[in-house]
């Protein structure tokens, strides 16, 4: 049951309609207004699910979050049941909604979320790539320069990464991919998740990136990263590090084996006998 004077996210399909919940299917039915980023969809939705609506809808997306956010409020301090929906998966998470979580909570409101179907978590569990740590990174940026920008610093991340990506600039971004990450790195496109013509590409980044190019790429986009692999460390690499806790008052040999721990193939009396090296 939807509570009065209380904002609630709900998930929706990011594919099959047989995939939404019951509850949300029940929000939708109880919600006093509901702020659907396109209206259109939500009615498609609506009819899929064979739901009636008696609540009142209002178009909320990236356009006008920043002024019907003061309707949602309006509508909580009048005690109404408000629901907000995004055209597929989790509002907020790139999608609109979290203008309104920001200024419900600061109102003294309650937020509450009735989970979903989620284009990341089911992109990352098909994509055979580890899912122990991973990283949402969301749509690269459009213009060349500031995706470049976004991109390099990620060369050495070493969880797996997860983006958004429009089929219009899936190849542009998986080359770039190649210029950052190099093209031997392990990666999955996933498009129309759930649906019908559902496909998951797996190979590396170079791999798909031709594939890509040679092709009319169609359907919504994730696209699945594997993470750097950990560079191993020389007792050169970490000799710095002894040496300013040294000079910090801490023990020469404490310090070296402290710093040894997180490194494996260092050992503790190699970089204590390099430090007291570089001490003579």
């Amino acid at each position: 049951m939807l509570e009065p004077g209380v904002l609630t996210l709900a998930a929706t399909p990011i594919g099959d309609p047989l995939d939404a919940s019951v509850r949300l299917m029940r929000a939708l039915e109880q919600a006093d207004l509901i702020a659907a980023e396109d209206t259109r969809r939500l009615a498609r939705l609506v009819s899929a699910l064979e739901v009636e609506t008696s609540g009142r809808i209002l178009s909320y997306h990236e356009h006008n979050e920043s002024e019907r956010t003061g309707v949602l409020l309006d509508a909580l301090t009048a005690g109404s049941r408000v629901l907000i929906v995004t055209d597929a998966g989790m509002p907020v998470v790139s999608d609109p909604g979290f203008r309104a979580v920001r200024a419900a909570t600061d109102a003294g409101f309650r937020v509450t979320v009735i989970p979903g179907p989620s284009a990341v978590l089911t992109a990352l569990a098909a994509s055979g790539i580890a899912p122990d740590r991973f990283t949402f990174e969301g749509f690269p940026p459009r213009r060349e320069g500031r995706r470049t920008s976004m991109l390099e610093p990620l060369a050495t991340e070493q969880r797996t990464m997860v983006f958004f990506e429009s089929p219009r600039r899936t190849a542009s971004t998986l080359a770039a991919m190649v210029e950052a990450f190099g093209e031997q790195r392990p990666a999955a496109v996933a498009r129309e998740l759930t649906k019908t013509y559902e496909e998951i590409r797996r190979g590396s980044l170079g791999e798909l990136a031709q594939w890509a190019q040679s092709t009319e790429v169609l359907g919504e986009i994730v696209i699945v990263i594997a993470g750097a692999e950990p560079v191993a460390a020389s007792a050169e690499d970490l000799l710095d590090q002894v040496l300013t806790r040294a000079a910090a008052g801490e023990r020469l040999k404490d310090a070296a084996k402290d710093v040894a721990q997180g490194h494996d193939g260092v050992g503790a009396s190699e970089l204590y006998d390099l430090a007291l090296q570089h001490r003579r």
